[in-house]
């Protein structure tokens, strides 16, 4: 089996994904909140407000610490000149190519979040799917963007 692809998303992307992790973990509360009020007019068993607190513990744990890292740890990509190879994971580690000679077009995109923190996603359009290189420095995304175009381009032009 090849060598993992060189080159790693900015940590930056780590921060935006534990953000993320937060906003969920606050509407879950909300939800928690709500039940545990629920509860109270209803005169609900006690164990309910415990179920509550764990589950929003537990959620906040594993959606603002654990699995931004360990999706930080395992996104690599790396740009060839006749092949983009992304892995990525959670559980589950998936490598794909994809042949520069598929390439249709990529774009990049820049949320409210993504812009605080100067990232860009890159997405890699081919016939039949769309590939995204999340997290990237704004001015890498736009060097990588016009490369892989590049390439592209040079890849239609050999067949």
């Amino acid at each position: 089996m090849r060598a993992q692809p060189s080159n790693r998303i900015s940590e930056k992307g780590l921060r935006v994904w534990r953000l993320y992790g937060i906003m969920q973990t606050a509407l879950l509360l909300l939800v928690a909140i709500g039940a545990g009020v629920l509860a109270y007019l209803f005169e609900g068993p006690w164990w309910i407000y415990a179920i509550a607190v764990a589950v929003v513990v537990l959620f906040s744990y594993l959606f603002i610490y654990l699995f931004p890292k360990v999706r930080w740890m395992r996104w690599r990509y790396e740009v060839r000149e006749s092949e983009i190879e992304l892995q990525h994971g959670l559980f589950i580690v998936k490598r794909t190519l994809i042949p520069m000679v598929r390439v249709q077009h990529v774009d990049t995109a820049q949320g409210p979040i993504l812009r605080k923190y100067n990232l860009a996603e890159i997405t890699i359009s081919t016939a039949a799917t769309n590939h995204s290189i999340p997290a990237l420095v704004t001015e890498e995304a736009d060097e990588l963007r016009g490369r892989i175009s590049v390439l592209a381009r040079v890849a239609e032009d050999d067949v």
